[in-house]
């Protein structure tokens, strides 16, 4: 579970030293299992929020808890324990060009030294889950779009971890491969993932009808369950 209490964070600005506050008083709480998506506009302050919960950021006042632990508290070295229980879903995709489908994917086990004996099976499983077995010798430029973005989703999923976060994975796509996207989440949420999208998209959230966290100019407007996009 993780949950954010009267969470602000302020940034100092490089021109006067002016300090710009991103996120004010923001509480809420994550339960296993949910999709929860944060929505409002650019700079409403959603990228912060994933920040704070991958320990990039640490906030000015209030608690981050992260099963448990407070964030604040988390040494930079030790972060890294939280950030392998994540995936992470960009918007632009960040694939190596010269590497396959498949290698793409394994890479991501590669890095952080994981036992590579039985990696074929587990990278074949996810490009499975995300329609992608009969691409994996592709390289990234004999993708379009939105497969480039499943393979994405295929490297977030390879750790198994409790929590995938995605901001705005679907900015850079069209209508037809943003839905086709929203459709892999909803089934990797159905099978037991909590997931943590960040959008700006009015049609996304208003299609999937999940629980919608309204950010705007730092604060929460809006926490609803079958909530829709208002700003």
């Amino acid at each position: 579970m993780i949950e954010f209490k009267q969470v602000s964070k302020d940034y100092i600005s490089n021109i006067g030293k002016e300090v710009k506050p991103a996120l004010r008083e923001v509480s809420f709480t994550v339960k296993d299992g949910e999709f929860i998506t944060l929505c409002g506009r650019s700079g409403a302050g959603k990228t912060t929020i994933l920040k704070m919960i991958t320990c990039e950021e640490k906030p000015t006042s209030g608690s981050v808890i992260f099963y448990g632990q407070d964030t604040s508290e988390i040494k930079r070295k030790d972060a890294y324990g939280i950030r392998q229980q994540l995936g992470f879903i960009f918007q632009d995709f960040k694939l190596l060009p010269y590497k396959t489908v498949f290698e793409n994917v394994s890479y991501a086990l590669e890095v952080t030294n994981q036992d590579m004996k039985n990696s074929k099976d587990d990278v074949m499983k996810v490009l499975d889950l995300v329609g992608l077995m009969r691409k994996v010798n592709r390289f990234p430029k004999e993708l379009s779009g939105g497969e480039q973005q499943r393979v994405s989703i295929a490297r977030a999923l390879i750790h198994r971890p409790k929590i995938i976060l995605a901001d705005e994975p679907t900015g850079n796509l069209d209508p037809y491969h943003s839905r086709d996207i929203m459709k892999v989440l909803m089934k990797i949420n159905e099978a037991g993932s909590t997931i943590i999208l960040s959008t700006h998209n009015k049609d996304i959230v208003n299609n999937i009808k999940k629980r919608v966290i309204t950010i705007d100019d730092g604060r929460i407007t809006r926490d609803e369950e079958n909530g829709m996009f208002f700003i």
